[in-house]
């Protein structure tokens, strides 16, 4: 069994009491001072606020060069990743060239195919860019390219530039670009580390404007609106569970705001739409969770292509044909990663018998069945079961590397994934043929004969990274409520704020009566609560906790989320279980 640890988050009285008086609701300060806010001016998410471009390494002379680009019509090609963030920045980096250059920009883009070209630029990925009608003079890599140093070589031989955008961190060998735009680049000095890949494209857009109007393009009253691709950025950058931090709160919370005042994307609409969700109440939570998952979808089972068509169109029919093309493909994807968790937890069962799982502290499993395009989702789901890093593999699908295994991985919080593989790749030279990520998430590329010897290096790694404190299970959440905060009104007031990685959604913690229990559906505990101190009379607050299946006790220690239910119209209070304390004694 995993320990589990409940700790309330710290927080300062004084900052606290300071938004308080600043207007904030005393449970929003509260709640803001524990997530590090300390004055009113953070609350400010106008795009004022936003860092300037002028921070962002290289950001100003690379939007000279489009600049230059636009105005001699060279043909440019968009090289994209195939996730939800290399989607959407693809999409800004089209839509925004075409706005600033005119409908007529020799604007392109090309998503590789992740089966048999990889990730990033690759040597064949530039092949087959070359072969485009017109050939491109310059490729624009987004989301990707700060590790494809052979790619970009290989651009060079065939006479094409190339501008990486991208917010990975760089390995040992940088290309060389033409370009390279990444808040991550030894020596930039941008204070958001945090952008997403869609955010370094926006950015270099809001440079490429300013140069267009010192060039006398347009004036600040005629310049294109490159604000209406916001939307798009929030989306890439929640579904990359980017870090909200300042800065990018204030990308997301401009770009929600256009989804519910019904000013976005049609792609993005349409998403919503065949989700069943309410683009007029979009959350981060939405984005995350309902639309992000359907649009990967793409680039998961199929071709990202069809998602950045998607997210290019403008036209509401093609977008909503499309959009339940890709709800169909995440239906697929669901069911092909049901199979696989299966499989991958009856492999840990078997190891549970001989207490193996609990003395491991990371996870690596494959199987010659597994599909290449949903090992990341399985892994995140091993590691929010078991908090273990996880890397699951599958085969890789090309004729000419049937011996390899593509993997993907995720880690907990204090276990820097890419720098693992990193101090692996340096302990056994070649045993990793290719990697790169960031701390939470990575990919890599290991033959498969060398399965059981990166197995066994990976744990001894983690092993002395990892210790029993970081393995045991952290509940942080922000203390309790009182009964009469339990209502509809603070869950509607929860639900309107900017949650999100590295912000994150509020999770109280209290003891309470267990009224009734019963399953729903077989495999959700729906239960009535009472908590102590109600007043006599008083009605018992409704809980759902999914996925669980095990009963109560009848008093009870709980973490949970706060939610305003209205499900049949009629609104009400509902806690979303996520805990139980079995380290305080309970009745029977």
């Amino acid at each position: 069994m995993i320990d589990s640890v409940f700790r309330q988050r710290d927080f300062s009285l004084e900052a606290a009491d300071a938004l308080s008086k600043g207007g904030l609701h005393p449970l929003l300060a509260r709640l803001y001072a524990a997530r590090g806010v300390s004055t009113a001016d953070e609350l400010a998410l106008e795009l004022k606020h936003l860092i300037s471009p002028t921070q962002l390494s290289q950001c100003l002379s690379t939007a000279t060069i489009l600049a230059d680009a636009l105005a001699a019509n060279k043909p440019m090609l968009v090289v994209a990743d195939y996730d939800c963030d290399g989607a959407t920045a693809c999409a800004v980096a089209v839509r925004g060239l075409r706005l600033l250059g005119g409908p007529n920009t020799n604007i392109h883009f090309l998503v590789p195919n992740r089966f048999t070209m990889g990730y990033g630029l690759t040597p064949e990925v530039v092949d087959l860019a070359a072969t485009q009608t017109p050939k491109p003079a310059i490729l624009i890599t987004v989301d990707n390219g700060i590790a494809s140093d052979a790619g970009v070589e290989r651009a060079r031989e065939l006479g094409m530039d190339v501008i990486v955008t991208d917010h990975h961190l760089p390995g040992d060998c940088i290309p060389r670009a033409l370009a390279i735009v990444n808040p991550n680049q030894t020596g930039c000095g941008f204070p958001s580390k945090a952008l997403a890949g869609v955010g370094v494209v926006f950015y270099l857009l809001i440079a490429l404007r300013a140069e267009l109007r010192q060039r006398g393009m347009f004036t600040t009253d005629t310049q294109p609106k490159i604000e209406n691709l916001l939307d798009l950025v929030a989306l890439g950058t929640v579904a990359d569970v980017a870090q909200l931090d300042y800065n990018n709160r204030i990308l997301v919370a401009n770009g929600l705001r256009r989804m519910r005042q019904g000013i976005g994307q049609p792609g993005i609409a349409a998403l919503f739409n065949v989700a069943g969700r309410d683009i007029r109440k979009a959350t981060a939570g939405d984005l995350g969770f309902a639309i992000g998952p359907r649009l990967n979808a793409a680039g998961r089972l199929a071709d990202m292509t069809l998602g950045i068509q998607l997210l290019l169109a403008d036209d509401v029919d093609v977008a909503l044909r499309i959009a339940q093309e890709l709800d169909r493909i995440n239906r697929e994807r669901r069911v092909i990663e049901g199979g696989m968790q299966e499989a991958a937890l009856a492999h840990l069962a078997e190891e549970q018998l001989d207490g193996l799982v609990a003395a491991r502290s990371a996870l690596c499993l494959w199987n010659a069945n597994w599909h290449q395009g949903v090992v990341g989702i399985v892994a995140s789901r091993l590691k929010e079961r078991f908090n273990r890093p996880a890397i699951v593999f599958a085969p890789a699908d090309t004729e000419d590397v049937q011996s390899q295994l593509r993997g993907s991985g995720r880690s907990i919080s204090g276990f820097h994934l890419r720098d693992a593989l990193d101090l692996v790749s340096k302990r056994e030279p070649g045993l990793i043929l290719k990697f790169g990520g960031h701390a939470m998430a990575a990919g890599l590329t290991i033959d498969q004969a060398s399965f059981a010897r990166f197995d066994a290096c990976f744990q001894a790694v983690a092993d002395e990274l990892l210790d029993d404190g970081l393995l045991a299970r952290q509940y942080i959440h922000d203390g309790s409520l009182r009964p009469d905060e339990l209502t509809v009104e603070i869950g509607d007031l929860l639900a309107e704020e900017l949650w999100g990685q590295g912000f994150p959604q509020p999770v109280f913690y209290g003891e309470f009566e267990v009224i009734s229990q019963a399953l729903m559906k077989e495999k959700h505990l729906r239960l009535q609560l009472k908590p102590p101190g109600s007043a006599p009379g008083e009605k018992p607050v409704s809980g759902v906790w999914f996925n669980h299946t095990q009963t109560l006790p009848a008093r009870v220690h709980l973490a949970y989320r706060l939610v305003a239910d209205r499900f049949g119209g009629q609104a009400r209070v509902q806690l979303m279980i996520e805990a139980l304390d079995e380290s305080i004694g309970t009745e029977a």
